[in-house]
Parts: structure tokens; sequence; C-alpha cells
């Protein structure tokens, strides 16, 4: 299958080269694995402590909504969205909370710099989404004798 030629054909190849994420292979994928464990694990300790801690409903229920993006970064799953997500949380906190302005900022530094970075390759995102591999083959004329 070839990409359609043309001025139009070309832009919209940018546009969803642009759009995709390069799912890195080797150490880099690695680095981007324990990037998403160390900021999912963080986020799920951080709201199990919360939970059964006692305290109201409101509270409860943003901690809860932590624990479910930490758990779609711990999977891979939506890990851009679900990483811009933990960035907005972390700013509510920080504007909300005074006793953990320092660690809210950290947690949402470190949520911008995973939805720009990507899942890397080992996440459900890479499944789903990834890089495929196209085996293109020449296509033998009809007239032509085979060899």
């Amino acid at each position: 299958m070839r990409l359609p030629r043309g001025r139009g054909a070309s832009y919209s190849v940018r546009i969803v080269r642009r759009a995709s994420f390069t799912f890195a292979h080797g150490a880099p994928g690695v680095g981007l694995l324990l990037f998403r464990l160390v900021l999912g694990i963080g986020l799920i300790a951080r709201a199990a402590k919360t939970l059964v801690s006692g305290l109201p409903v409101a509270i409860v229920a943003v901690d809860a909504f932590s624990a479910a993006l930490g758990i779609l970064l711990l999977a891979g799953l939506w890990t851009p969205i679900a990483a811009w997500l933990v960035a907005l949380y972390a700013l509510g906190h920080a504007l909300a909370l005074s006793a953990d302005r320092s660690y809210c900022i950290m947690v949402g530094i470190l949520g911008v710099v995973l939805a720009l970075l990507g899942p890397g390759v080992w996440s459900i995102d890479a499944r789903l989404v990834g890089w495929r591999r196209l085996d293109m083959r020449d296509r033998k004329p009809a007239d032509r004798p085979p060899p």
C-alpha cells in the first residue's frame, strides 16, 4: 500500500507523525516504564493513605480519582490523558493546600513531562496504537512469465 502523493497527502502524513508518540525501545523505554511506575505507585499510595484516614467525602472522592489515574499510569493506558489529568490534579492541590505545595508541584511537573514524552514501549498504549510494520511486496505483472 502506498501513501497518497500530492500536496494535501503530505500535509496529512505530517500531522499523523506529529500527533503520534515514539514508543522508545531499550534503555529509554525502561526509563519511561520506571517513570510511570513511580508516579502511579506514588498516586495510589497517597490516595490509600487518605482513604483510610476518615476525611470528608469530597476529599476522599478526589483522592479516589487520583488512585484511578495512578492505575491508568501503571498500566500505560491512556497515558497522555491520565498524565495531563495528574498535572491538573496536582495544580488544584497546590492551590488548595499549603502544606504539601512542593510535593504537588513536583507531581504536576512529572505529569506534564510524562504527557509530553509518552508511555514508552512497555505499555498498553504501545500495543493499541504503536508503530506497525508493513511488509510491501512488489507486484508481478500478469504478462510476465514466472522465473
